[in-house]
């Protein structure tokens, strides 16, 4: 395998504790093919829990940048990319001193700091891609503490989630973007999740057009890592409240805005594309109406 170097993107907000732990999780991958070096390039989105400075002092070489809280997720996303690309930033032989080429990296590594990586993780998504070819993106299967998949790589108009096989990659059409290795050769022809999807449906939106490009997509064997703490919070789910809040809360950057969500199903869901934009507007609408009635 020729020489491997990794550019992880990460993207933090008030998530303290569980930011150092992903990070500490990384710092001990096992099994990397000899002279893999990593540099790691985290945004942070205006926290208040002290996350830069907690990291700065923990993990010097992590090369941190603050952006306002006003940031979504998908905007840091690409900023972290783009900080890879500049050089700068931290680097070097896993275990090593900090330094080196960051510009030169061969692979960008998404990883969600709710994601603590096994320690076998890298070394199986390294392995699956150097099998899979130069042209191919790996998807880290994560589940959460009872063991079932939460995020991995999606089938199908529907999204379906690909359970991990436990010795073979599974194909996949598109991936949740918590742990996914894109080559350098996809990201010269992908490139960065698109600027208009905020917060979310951008990793959904990137694998989609890399399919169309002839990238094709695997998950990884096994798990490569469990999310921590809590579930999500509910939203536009949350019982008792009402259509009019319902509708806001779906709508919001957190969810499904209006302009991204049309941009995505008209791109990709063609000639159903109407009926899909609308379909989980009114799904929302009718589950906040059934359960003031049931209340």
């Amino acid at each position: 395998m020729h020489s491997v170097h990794l550019a992880v993107l990460m993207t933090s907000h008030d998530r303290r504790a569980r930011t150092l732990s992903a990070l500490r999780a990384l710092e001990e991958q096992r099994g990397l093919p000899a002279g893999t070096t990593f540099g790691v390039h985290l945004v942070d989105t205006g926290s208040t829990d002290g996350t830069p400075e907690a990291v700065r002092l923990r993990h010097p070489a992590v090369e941190v940048m603050s952006v306002g809280a006003d940031v979504p997720h998908n905007q840091a996303l690409r900023v972290a990319s783009r900080n890879s690309r500049s050089g700068g930033g931290g680097g070097g032989p896993l275990g090593g001193a900090p330094g080196g080429p960051t510009h030169s990296w061969t692979h960008q590594l998404w990883l969600d700091d709710r994601v603590e990586l096994f320690p076998d993780a890298l070394a199986n998504l390294l392995r699956t891609a150097a099998a899979a070819g130069t042209g191919t993106v790996v998807v880290g299967a994560v589940r959460n503490a009872c063991g079932d998949t939460v995020y991995s790589g999606r089938r199908g108009r529907s999204l379906v989630l690909v359970e991990p096989g436990e010795h073979r990659p599974e194909p996949c059409d598109t991936y949740d973007g918590r742990v996914v290795l894109v080559p350098r050769a996809v990201y010269d022809l992908v490139g960065d999740p698109d600027k208009v999807f905020r917060h979310r449906m951008g990793d959904y939106d990137h694998g989609c057009r890399a399919r169309r490009a002839g990238v094709t997509a695997f998950v990884a064997p096994g798990h490569a890592g469990e999310c921590v703490g809590g579930p999500d919070a509910p939203g536009s789910r949350e019982p008792g409240i009402g259509v009019r809040e319902a509708l806001r809360r779906v709508t919001s950057v957190q969810e499904l805005p209006l302009h991204p969500w049309w941009v995505y199903c008209l791109r990709h869901t063609w000639p159903w594309a109407p009926y899909l934009m609308l379909s989980p507007y009114a799904r929302t609408a009718a589950r906040a109406t059934l359960g003031r009635l049931r209340g």
